[in-house]
């Protein structure tokens, strides 16, 4: 772990002692992959807190940790988004064209690109979601208000923002089923199956720290994958494994993914 790992951790676990400490909910702001990596390895540690984390909607990426320190003590608020039982600090934000007859086709990169450029920090906003007719954006609740107001503008499109909330919420993903066999459930066999590579081209990528399931940080080319585990290389892209669905007469597997496209 490098230093700024080391301060992260220590950031992480001073939430939990002020959450412990004040007997009230403590929230992180949004983490990347590798900050979750770190928050589910120190959570090993803590017995004196409960913990969770949520980024929205099931498969998010980035993701806000709570610190509870006494669950039965914890009330959740009607109009906030929940996991677990856990009100989390989430609000949502569909950002659409004023007239979609004149839009750019923006990306990704326009949405995050635009907002950052009001000022904001990266850990104050979590996963875009991008449509045909626009894009879900994922902030922290006191940074929403600011965004629907100051956000008029991406690229040449004039543009709103609304309040989105999460029984109404409805993003679907793109997705695609791809099935295939493997030499066995290894994360370095399913990941070449996903992205259509060879197990040896994606060594570099998992001994690197560039691949995580669950966003958990994986090293290791043997790690065998479960069922329903979400698995996100770097630079790559995202998929589920749905598990085997059969072996072969020889002992290879066949398998079935479901790919974010």
């Amino acid at each position: 772990m490098d230093k700024t790992e080391e301060i992260f951790q220590k950031h992480l676990l001073d939430l939990a002692d002020a959450a412990f400490r004040r007997g009230i909910p403590v929230f992180s702001d949004f983490m990347n992959l590798n900050e979750l990596n770190i928050f589910h390895k120190t959570v090993r540690k803590l017995s004196h807190v409960q913990w969770g984390v949520f980024g929205g909607y099931e498969t998010a990426e980035r993701q806000i940790a709570a610190f509870i320190p006494d669950a039965l003590y914890y009330e959740e608020k009607t109009d906030s988004w929940q996991n677990g039982g856990i009100s989390y600090p989430i609000s949502c934000l569909k950002i659409s064209p004023l007239n979609r007859k004149f839009a750019d086709a923006l990306n990704h990169r326009d949405y995050l690109g635009a907002v950052l450029n009001l000022g904001i920090e990266r850990l104050k906003l979590g996963d875009i979601l991008v449509e045909e007719d626009g894009a879900y954006l994922f902030c922290t609740e006191k940074m929403a208000g600011f965004i629907s107001s100051e956000l008029t503008r991406i690229r040449h499109t004039s543009v709103i923002c609304r309040e989105v909330f999460q029984e109404s919420f409805t993003f679907q993903p793109k997705t695609e089923i791809l099935r295939g066999t493997v030499a066995s459930v290894r994360l370095d066999s399913v990941l070449a199956l996903a992205f259509r590579a060879s197990r040896s081209s994606l060594v570099g990528l998992i001994e690197g720290g560039k691949v995580f399931v669950n966003g958990k940080m994986v090293v290791s080319n043997g790690y065998n994958l479960k069922e329903n585990d979400i698995i996100s290389a770097r630079g790559m892209g995202k998929f589920r494994y749905l598990g085997m669905t059969a072996q072969t007469k020889k002992g290879r597997c066949y398998v079935e993914i479901e790919k974010y496209v």
